[in-house]
């Protein structure tokens, strides 16, 4: 679903993207991709996922249409909504309760503090991105939280990187994840302090870098679960 959101996106912004300077080479963009190219496999991502959902049950296969639905509606916020990387977060974010539905046939209330702090971390993230366009953005008139907060942007994101560890660090203290899970959040936290190094001067490229730095901060995360679940 990953996949197919990227091919309604680039089909969504072809226009947009050749004025943007990040995305100005994008194969949709450029023509190195027909229009009806990038949908057509974008559909059949989207059914391949479909058919994964069909295999779980009746809860989780409801839920899923949510999330298409945020999923074909996110390329178009940053048209309206004022902060579209919350609109990310929720397409993003869904998965999570979706797997618990899928596990134990409904969600517990752990399942949406997961889902809100990982909302918290998309908005972190994503905001990093578009501080990284933001003068291109502005040219051409769309809208970005990196936009809409001006000179609050970097504050807004340490809170919700703030807001993502915490949250996740007490949604999950009832499962006794031990040490090492707590150790990954204090490292976790560590990284987040480095992005403030990086994006506090709002450059391009250090914002980038920042922004592309998050896989290694959700690696940490994740090893901190996995490995508090194997040693307890």
């Amino acid at each position: 679903m990953r996949s197919a959101g990227c091919c309604i996106n680039d089909v969504a912004d072809r226009e947009f993207d050749q004025h943007v300077k990040r995305t100005a080479k994008r194969p949709v963009t450029t023509g190195a991709v027909a229009v009806k190219e990038a949908l057509g496999v974008g559909a059949v991502l989207a059914l391949l996922a479909f058919g994964l959902v069909l295999s779980t049950n009746v809860v989780t296969v409801g839920m899923s249409f949510a999330a298409l639905a945020i999923t074909l509606a996110y390329p178009y916020a940053k048209r309206f909504v004022a902060m579209p990387q919350a609109v990310l977060g929720l397409a993003f974010g869904l998965g999570i309760p979706m797997a618990f539905a899928a596990v134990l046939g409904d969600v517990p209330p752990v399942g949406w503090w997961l889902m809100l702090g990982n909302v918290c971390w998309v908005l972190a993230y994503d905001t990093e991105y578009a501080m990284v366009d933001r003068d291109d953005d502005l040219r051409i008139g769309i809208k970005t939280s990196a936009i809409t907060l001006g000179h609050l942007d970097v504050a807004f994101v340490m809170l919700c990187y703030l807001a993502f560890i915490g949250f996740w660090a007490v949604a999950l203290y009832p499962y006794a994840l031990g040490a090492l899970f707590y150790i990954a959040i204090g490292l976790a936290a560590g990284q987040a302090v480095w992005h403030f190094t990086l994006i506090r001067s709002r450059e391009r490229e250090a914002c980038f870098k920042a922004f592309r730095l998050n896989h290694w901060l959700g690696l940490t995360v994740f090893a901190g679960v996995a490995l508090g679940y194997a040693v307890r």
